[in-house]
């Protein structure tokens, strides 16, 4: 009976310290509520990823999860003109400029770092699953105090379906969506779906609503 209790209290101990491990801490915000940010520069995002399409995928999508966070946030069109005119080409390049010199030019008060780790449609021997992971920080232009960071991703296998057609058909299947997702560039809708993830308000640990939301000056959400 004894021995029944230690194996039980053992694996209680076990389960609270596995839920404890998985449940993240809660993000320190108290730069990002120092610093008050009312407008963002969404600079171009670096890309890990072998397509080429990445980059302005993700950029694309980006500013308006954060226009409706309540930010005024520049928008892509200028910035990239902005940067064209000036001989700034490349999205490395432009994450490398002095932050006065950002600042001075766009006026934002903060700006935001994209990188994309993850973009495009796989083939697996079972399965093809198209996936965009996206991380990403926000420095204040007048500090050049870090305010907040995170990362994202959206999946195609989160709702993919079960073949119903056996091996054979699951390999049939995974050769057509990887061909149409490639073709139709797939990632883009879940490109759309990460950067609402990691810059839509409000989320856990995610950024703060801006002064231009309802929302703004509420406690941040905390995991649970």
């Amino acid at each position: 009976m004894n021995a029944l209790r230690l194996a039980l209290a053992a694996g209680c101990a076990a389960l609270t310290l596995l839920a404890g491990c998985a449940a993240p801490a809660a993000y320190d915000y108290s730069a990002f509520q120092a610093a008050k940010p009312a407008s963002l520069l969404v600079l171009p995002p670096t890309n890990d990823s072998p397509e080429l399409k990445a980059s302005p995928a993700v950029w694309a999508s980006a500013t308006l999860p954060l226009s409706e966070a309540g930010y005024y946030v520049l928008p892509v069109t200028l910035v990239e003109q902005t940067f064209q005119e000036n001989g700034v080409t490349g999205a490395e390049d432009a994450q490398a400029l002095p932050l006065a010199k950002l600042r001075q030019v766009f006026g934002a008060d903060a700006a935001v770092y994209l990188r994309v780790k993850q973009y495009g449609t796989s083939y697996a021997v079972l399965s093809s699953e198209t996936r965009v992971t996206v991380e990403g920080r926000i420095v204040d232009l007048r500090s050049g105090q870090e305010l907040w960071k995170g990362s994202a991703t959206s999946s195609s296998a989160e709702q993919q379906n079960q073949s119903g057609g056996g091996i054979i058909g699951a390999l049939v299947l995974a050769v057509v969506k990887q061909i149409a997702g490639t073709v139709s560039d797939a990632s883009y809708n879940y490109a759309v779906i990460t950067d609402q993830r990691l810059l839509g308000a409000p989320r856990v640990n995610g950024i703060l609503a801006g002064p231009r939301s309802p929302l703004y000056g509420q406690p941040p959400l905390t995991p649970r």
